[in-house]
């Protein structure tokens, strides 16, 4: 539960309850697609009991789950049903099909073809944390976080969300901590990152397992390379990869998680709780590792976290960019620049 994370702050006047969300949520459930559909989206229960509640509450946090379904068509196989039917036509009229018969042909072979085609599903954790007004995605693209926010403020009347925007850019503190080595307070970089050049060669060097406090990284710094991609833990509890646009990738629990708890402890109760209450503390940490959170459009009523000065050493804290702004009755869809999903398909939603 919640591998990767893309967080939101809520703006201040959406107050509803759970059962508001439960009846808003029930208006669009996930139905499996029929056999010529490509696609199919909807809520299902989180707790994964049929005919469950779509909205649950676990010690005061809100979970709710998404579910896509789509039919797997290899374009291959398309293009060799296109062709047969082309030919078909070719012989039995002797012309060519043009442009536009072309495409109405795609379109038959692909009705012909959906029926036997394979499904493939993927679902997305939601947790809405009320006290703290943050809705969290556990998902790595910014694409899909945009699709699900988009139905939420689509179906929750009054919902309004801003990407969480921080005073200092998530790359500019990368940068310091691993120039100068000093990770901020509570946390300690691991050994994994990911160095990019602004250069046109856009020249790219990983480490893995690797140590970073060698020279040979700072120089990589000096050279003008700046990180995307940072491996930390928090505390001793969660390890996480941070990138240069604020998502929160490979969220793991450490072992001292753990401790107190017996072996057949697990359920969706537990692991709820567990996530939630190590999640819903690195967050507000990290956002003050970033110098706080930055001016946004709902940012003024995030009284949950602290806003305070740049961490000590950063130049006088290199502001971020606005990763988005207030929405009211719409959906906020990503920051001014939305990070690019240069592998969705890794992503588990």
């Amino acid at each position: 539960m919640f591998k990767n994370m893309i967080v939101y702050r809520i703006a201040p006047q959406w107050q509803v309850e759970l059962t508001q969300v439960e009846e808003a949520l029930a208006k669009a459930p996930f139905m499996e697609c029929g056999a010529t559909q490509e696609k199919s989206l909807g809520w299902v229960p989180p707790r994964g009991d049929a005919h469950g509640p779509l909205a649950e509450s676990v010690g005061g946090q809100w979970i709710l789950r998404f579910m896509v379904e789509s039919k797997v068509l290899p374009g291959s196989v398309l293009a060799r049903r296109v062709k047969e039917k082309a030919e078909r036509i070719e012989q039995e009229t002797g012309r060519k099909p043009g442009k536009k018969e072309s495409k109405e042909l795609k379109d038959e072979a692909k009705l012909d073809l959906l029926p036997m085609a394979f499904t493939k599903q993927g679902s997305m954790w939601v947790w809405i944390d009320t006290a703290s007004r943050l809705l969290v995605l556990d998902t790595s693209s910014q694409g899909r976080a945009d699709e699900v926010v988009t139905l939420l403020v689509e179906a929750l009347p009054g919902l309004s969300v801003s990407l969480i925007n921080t005073q200092t850019s998530p790359q500019a503190a990368m940068s310091h901590w691993l120039k100068e080595q000093e990770p901020p307070v509570g946390f300690t970089v691991d050994r994994e990152c990911e160095l990019k050049s602004a250069t046109e060669e856009k020249a790219v060097v990983r480490y893995a397992r690797h140590p970073l406090d060698i020279e040979e990284v700072q120089a990589h710094i000096d050279a003008g390379k700046l990180p995307t991609k940072l491996a930390l833990t928090w505390d001793d509890r969660v390890s996480f990869m941070l990138t240069e646009g604020l998502q929160i990738k490979k969220v793991a629990f450490l072992d001292t998680v753990f401790e107190g708890t017996k072996a057949d402890d697990g359920g969706f109760d537990t692991d709820v709780a567990i996530a939630t209450g190590e999640l819903s503390k690195l967050i507000p940490d990290l956002i003050e590792a970033l110098g706080g959170e930055g001016e946004s459009g709902v940012a003024s009523a995030a009284q949950a976290v602290p806003s305070n000065a740049a961490p000590a050493g950063l130049d006088a804290a290199v502001p971020a960019p606005p990763r988005g702004k207030d929405v009211v009755g719409r959906a906020v869809t990503g920051p001014a620049q939305a990070p690019v999903d240069t592998d969705p398909e890794s992503a588990p939603f």
